[in-house]
Formats: C-alpha cells, sequence, structure tokens
C-alpha cells in the first residue's frame, strides 16, 4: 500500500511537537464522542477509537480527563462533524475531516486555504470515492509473519500485512478495527505505533517537485485550521 504510515505519524508528531494543538484537536474529539454516547470507552465504541489514537500520539491524561469530564458535566458546546473535499495541484485529492461549532466560519476557512494553495473545493463525494475508510493498525517487536499467524487464529481475514521500517502494519475493514486489536492484546502487545480509523487513497499520485511543495503548503493550511481534526489525500510525499 505504500503509505510508510510510521514515517506519515512522526512528521505529523513532530510538527505537533512545539504546539498544544494536537492536544486541543484531541480534546475536542474525546469531548465530542464522549457526549455523543456514554462517557466510557467501554461501552461507547466511538470514544474508544479516540482514545487509542491519542494514546499513540502520547496525549497526556490530564487532556483526556478534562476533556471527558466536560462531557459528564453535562457541557452545551455542541460541534458539527462535517467533511469538504477538494483538489490540489495537478488534480491532487484532499479530504478534510472537522468538528466545529461555527459552519460558515470553518467552510470559508477551509475554503481559503485551498484557494491560497493552488486548490479548489468540490462538491460532496467529488473525491471520496477514490478512497476506501481503513481502519491502521502497527505495532513494533513482531514479524509479519507472525502477525499474520495470530490474526489466522483467530480466523481474522484483513486486507493486507506489510513490514514497514521496524514495524508491522495491519490494514483492515473499519469494523475490525477492535478485533484486531483484541488479537495483538491477548497477545500480550498492548502498545501500538499507530491506531488509525482513516481514509485510504486507491492509488497514490507522485507530483513533480514544485507541486508537490504547493501541495505540502496546502496540507499544512489545512491542518493548521482549529476546526480541522484530519486531513487525508492521495500523494505520495515520500520519506
Amino acid at each position: 500500500m505504500g503509505r510508510k504510515w510510521n514515517n506519515i505519524k512522526e512528521k505529523k508528531a513532530s510538527k505537533d511537537a512545539n504546539t498544544s494543538r494536537i492536544y486541543a484537536k484531541f480534546g475536542r474529539e474525546i469531548y465530542v464522542a464522549a457526549k455523543q454516547g456514554e462517557p466510557d470507552p467501554e461501552s461507547n465504541q466511538s470514544l474508544k477509537v479516540v482514545l487509542e489514537r491519542a494514546k499513540t500520539y502520547s496525549v497526556p491524561k490530564t487532556i483526556i480527563d478534562r476533556a471527558i469530564e466536560k462531557a459528564k458535566g453535562g457541557s452545551d458546546e455542541n460541534y458539527d462533524e462535517l467533511r469538504y473535499e477538494g483538489f490540489g495541484p495537478n488534480g491532487s485529492m484532499v479530504i478534510v475531516d472537522t468538528l466545529t461549532n461555527n459552519v460558515n466560519r470553518t467552510v470559508a476557512e477551509v475554503r481559503s486555504a485551498f484557494n491560497k494553495n493552488g486548490g479548489n473545493m468540490g462538491v460532496s463525494g467529488a473525491v471520496a470515492y477514490m478512497f476506501d475508510a481503513t481502519a491502521v493498525i502497527g505495532l513494533e517487536g513482531k514479524t509479519s509473519d507472525e502477525v499474520l499467524e495470530l490474526l489466522l487464529e483467530a480466523d481474522l481475514d484483513v486486507r493486507d500485512v506489510i513490514e514497514e521500517d521496524e514495524a508491522v502494519i495491519v490494514y483492515a475493514e473499519p469494523d475490525q478495527f477492535h478485533a484486531v486489536q483484541e488479537v495483538f492484546k491477548n497477545a500480550g502487545i498492548t502498545e501500538f505505533s499507530v491506531a488509525e480509523l482513516t481514509m485510504l487513497a486507491q492509488n497514490d499520485l507522485t507530483l513533480p517537485e514544485d507541486a508537490q511543495v504547493q501541495f505540502e503548503k496546502l496540507i499544512d493550511a489545512l491542518e493548521d485550521l482549529e476546526d480541522v481534526q484530519q486531513v487525508y489525500h492521495n500523494v505520495d510525499l515520500g520519506e
């Protein structure tokens, strides 16, 4: 699949290391998930997914607890989950997931980021059909053969298992996210380098250098927006 998930995660973590932005985004996402259901990850699958992701980004427990307590406290702060789709340089494709309490502000900011960086927003469904919702789970300390054996023993048929750098990455159906993790946890593996529900491009696009520089500016501009939670795309950004 060639997405190099460990490298992507390291770049995102490095970019956010000097700011509290990543924690703020997780705090908002945890709050929304906890408020939409029970504030208990064992009975709230959406919350459980977010907390698994937060763990891989080393989000402090204080951030997590504060967001859950805020949801328990009956805060009347509400957010809409909205998805925007668009095109970047050379026909590249981008999906932007947001949580917002001001739809007009968010759509204006997302459109501006596209327009100022060689792209343009499309209508709903313009690019999503070229992506697949995918569970991505990464772990270290095992070979791909050992991971495949564990999955086969549990009668789990996933999309793909490949070695990337020093980790093994499992690509699975979204509804297999928890089942795959349970297989590994039952085998004594409790730490994951990646635990994501993502939109994975069916085909990667390689851009010429000048277009890639512009594309990276577009992605940075979108990720810098307060209301943006996730940005997915089909461009191979290399190492």
